[in-house]
């Protein structure tokens, strides 16, 4: 490895703040000479030792268990001491600081941002797709992204990846071998089934690329904005959906002047609402800055919640009993629906739903599809907002086994499923091109082993581990 990555490391490993205990790690190929000189005395391996701290003066710094994990048996591979004390912002980086100052003989510095995490990698401790799910076990937001992040961790996830591998890997030397006789290729790739064994493998990436998708909705979420003309009910949405008072809710057009966002959970999954100013047109300076920032996050959403006020209906369209769909939606007030169609990227999915069921005597009919009536009041509707909501992002109900999966993972996926499909088309062409076949075949070995780390790149390691927290 590169020097940069075997100089011994240290690092506060607990968050930055008050706390009852926080922790001090250091990891390197020996660091012997650090136990000795903040201990003061040798450490039996594993085995948690009560002791005081001592700075360079022989001075007690704090009092704590030191623990010493000898390479390799330790989470980075290498020599471990991790010396757990209390948790004061000051003590704690004295005690980094005497560490780093016992170490220097040994050119012992401060960790990088996932460092721990990377030797751990580097020194095959686990895969990348497990050093990925270890920021993601940090960062999961929901019970349920927590269990699959720990899926992911004990290798769940890089055991069906692996699994691929070795069926691509064993297809691809039917292919290669088939390759020195060319005058029995057609025989040799029918008596070996090759095109039965390519449409198994596809069928595996296609199962891992599902689970995936759930996976990665359980890490990013969704990004939902509600929109709509001012007085629509926007904030008492919001408010409803998280369960709290979150946003100022009054009868006064153009009191939301800049975005509230809150994360819910639907069922374990992640949920991003943002609430906006009322779409109109202003001449008020301070409402036209927040009716752009409006437009801005609709631009990027994930899905659209278009807001009508039931009550703004002629009453004779109420009365004529005709379901309501999106033609109405596009003659509501200020022209919005439109304006949606014209401006948001293809394929964002849009909402109509009516507010203020609760004003109506008679609730009206709906045309099917994404067309809804709920009250924020009552809480009536509520749940089959919540149900069109997960729908539209792709969510299974009931899914079991998920793994956390990230955009590279999901991008990696794809390109494996491209590849394959190509192998296929040369495959069942009429004089099979077996050189562009297995060329097919290896450039998909290579797009799947990037997600456990088997050929990633060195920048794209660096990208990874820096998005880690110090310590980790």
């Amino acid at each position: 490895m590169l020097p940069l990555l075997t100089d011994p490391i240290a690092a506060i490993a607990t968050a930055p703040g008050r706390g009852a205990v926080g922790i001090v790690r250091v990891s390197g190929a020996d660091v012997s000479i650090v136990v000795a000189a903040v201990c003061g005395r040798t450490l039996n391996p594993r085995e948690a030792t009560y002791l005081a701290f001592l700075d360079a003066e022989g001075q007690v710094v704090d009092c704590g268990l030191a623990i010493h994990f000898p390479a390799p048996h330790s989470y980075t591979g290498e020599d471990v001491l991790e010396l757990q004390g209390h948790g004061g912002t000051v003590v704690l980086q004295m005690l980094l600081a005497r560490c780093l100052q016992a170490g220097t003989a040994i050119g012992l510095r401060m960790a990088r941002p996932g460092e721990f995490t990377e030797r751990a990698f580097l020194n095959g401790k686990m895969d990348l797709a497990q050093a990925e799910s270890v920021a993601d076990l940090i960062d999961a937001s929901t019970e349920l992204a927590v269990r699959s992040a720990n899926r992911s961790l004990s290798g769940g996830f890089s055991a069906e990846v692996n699994q691929l591998l070795y069926s691509l890997t064993h297809l691809r030397m039917l292919v290669e071998a088939t390759l020195d006789f060319p005058e029995e290729e057609v025989d040799v790739l029918l008596q070996k089934d090759v095109a039965g064994r390519l449409a198994g493998v596809r069928a595996q990436i296609e199962a891992i690329r599902s689970n995936a998708r759930q996976g990665s909705l359980l890490r990013d979420g969704i990004r939902v904005v509600i929109a709509g003309p001012p007085n629509a009910g926007k904030s008492s949405l919001l408010n409803a959906l998280a369960g709290a008072e979150l946003a100022i809710v009054s009868a006064l057009a153009g009191t939301t002047r800049d975005k509230v966002q809150q994360t819910i959970q639907i069922s374990g999954v992640p949920v991003h609402v943002i609430d906006t100013a009322g779409l109109r047109d202003s001449d008020d300076e301070i409402e036209r800055i927040g009716i752009a920032r409006a437009w801005s996050e609709i631009e990027t959403a994930d899905a659209i919640i278009l807001l009508h006020d039931l009550t703004t209906l002629a009453p004779d369209r109420l009365a004529d009993r005709q379901p309501l769909c999106r033609a109405d939606a596009m003659q509501a007030p200020g022209n919005i629906a439109s304006q949606l169609a014209m401006r948001l990227p293809d394929g964002v999915p849009v909402i109509d739903v009516w507010n203020k069921l609760d004003a109506l005597e008679v609730p009206p009919r709906l045309a099917a599809g994404r067309t809804l009536a709920l009250s924020a009041k009552t809480l009536q509707g509520l749940d089959g907002l919540r149900a069109l909501l997960l729908q539209l992002a792709g969510w299974q109900a009931g899914a079991e086994g998920l793994y956390m999966a990230r955009q590279r993972h999901l991008s990696a996926l794809a390109t494996v499923a491209g590849h394959l499909s190509g192998a296929t088309t040369h495959l069942l062409a009429q004089v099979p091109p077996l050189d562009l076949l297995a060329e097919e075949l290896r450039l998909a070995q290579n797009a799947l082993a990037q997600i456990t780390g088997v050929f990633g790149a060195d920048d794209l390691l660096g990208v990874i581990f820096s998005k880690f927290c110090i310590g980790k």
